[in-house]
């Protein structure tokens, strides 16, 4: 992880310290204009954050992967330690993760290659297991634990089936598709910033 850009290099992007923690993103990784991203947060190589996304890391911290998108909208937040929980609930997003537009990820652990759908929600020491995918509109609730390959969907969130190789390819062409939509998103910002 290099350190972060200086915030006037990341335009329309707000980017706060508090408590002593500078948010750390990778040069390669795309914020859109809009985001909000404070305190203890770190973004891997070739991640995206999509526009209006608030990442606040004021009471724990925030790591996100390499080649993981955060879309339009979501909210991602953790929770500090507390008495009998000392850890906390930080919020830890592996690699290849798609998170869909207006989702809420609060405290929770997605695994490499995991998927939240559309404004769904993960609560705090909820885990979306490798491969799996919360299922668009979904609440996964505190502590429950997706298995591999699995996807859940309701209010509160229930295994419905197994994914099937082609589910698990289509997961995988989206974060191939997010990656490479970045790269142009990041020129497009840096054209109009020209004009």
């Amino acid at each position: 992880m290099t350190a972060s850009r200086p915030p006037a290099s990341r335009p329309g992007v707000t980017i706060i310290p508090i408590h002593g923690h500078t948010p750390k993103i990778h040069d390669s990784a795309f914020i859109a204009p809009g985001c909000t991203i404070i305190g203890n947060v770190e973004i891997g190589a070739d991640s995206s954050v999509w526009y209006n996304c608030v990442l606040r890391a004021d009471v724990s911290r925030i790591v996100i992967g390499e080649r993981t998108n955060i879309q339009d909208g979501s909210v991602c937040h953790c929770d500090p330690e507390r008495p009998g929980d000392p850890d906390g609930s930080p919020l830890i997003i592996g690699d290849d993760v798609l998170i869909g537009h207006m989702a809420m990820v609060h405290g929770c652990m997605i695994e490499d290659r995991g998927f939240v759908g559309l404004g769904a929600i993960a609560m705090n020491k909820a885990v979306i297991a490798s491969d799996s995918m919360l299922a668009a509109g979904a609440m996964l609730t505190e502590g429950k634990v997706m298995g591999p390959r699995e996807l859940w969907g309701g209010r509160p969130a229930r295994k419905m089936r197994d994914l099937d190789d082609a589910a698990i390819a289509g997961m995988r062409m989206g974060v191939a598709h997010y990656a490479e939509n970045a790269r142009h998103h990041a020129a497009a910002v840096d054209e109009a910033l020209t004009r």
